[in-house]
């Protein structure tokens, strides 16, 4: 668990229904001070859960981290100069890195999400950030087309665009750690296997 300090700001980035910003909610005291998802009904159940939380229906993309931190801090009555990002957490789409998707095609903008994290990571430094995936995610790697047209992961290139993001975020100043946790060990009434 971190301390934040009353400065600091918390950004929920593609918020879903806001089980993870419960999560943060029971682990740090306080919820994310805003929440981002591309999609309206998304948004909609996560402001059904978190009124307190200031929401942006907007493509994390095309969020800007520094107008997004702003916002934040304007939202918590705090000035933005002075806030800072205590934690993002960033929970992009797996399904494309998951062995749970049975070795179908994949879309390179969806795998390309956690490109995100380094983005805020060069902008507004968060303290600390948080990504959640599966644990194939560690097997990112560049795509290539097949036969029939379609996108797949290049075997011989598994795990190089991960490690290129690992030194991007090593650049900026992180220190780079991993671990994987089975939600089904933790309460949680699921569990990915191959074929499950």
């Amino acid at each position: 668990m971190i301390d934040l300090a009353p400065d600091e700001l918390i950004i929920d980035s593609f918020a879903g229904g806001g089980g993870a910003s419960l999560g943060i909610t029971l682990a740090l005291g306080r919820g994310p001070d805003v929440a981002i998802n591309h999609d309206a009904a998304a948004v909609a159940m996560h402001a059904a859960n978190h009124p307190e939380t200031l929401h942006l229906c907007q493509s994390v993309w095309k969020a800007n981290p520094e107008d997004v931190a702003a916002a934040a801090a304007r939202h918590r009555g705090l000035d933005p100069a002075r806030a800072r990002v205590g934690l993002l957490w960033a929970s992009p789409d797996c399904k494309h890195f998951s062995k749970a998707k049975g070795g179908k095609p994949v879309e390179k903008k969806i795998r390309d999400l956690a490109w995100v994290v380094e983005h805020y990571a060069r902008q507004v430094k968060p303290r600390v950030i948080a990504l959640e995936n599966v644990e194939e995610f560690k097997e990112w790697g560049p795509l290539v087309t097949a036969e029939d047209g379609t996108a797949k992961p290049c075997p011989a290139q598994k795990g190089l665009t991960f490690k290129r993001w690992v030194r991007e975020l090593k650049r900026e100043g992180y220190a780079v750690e991993w671990r994987e946790l089975r939600a089904c060990d933790y309460g949680a009434p699921t569990i990915r296997a191959p074929g499950a």
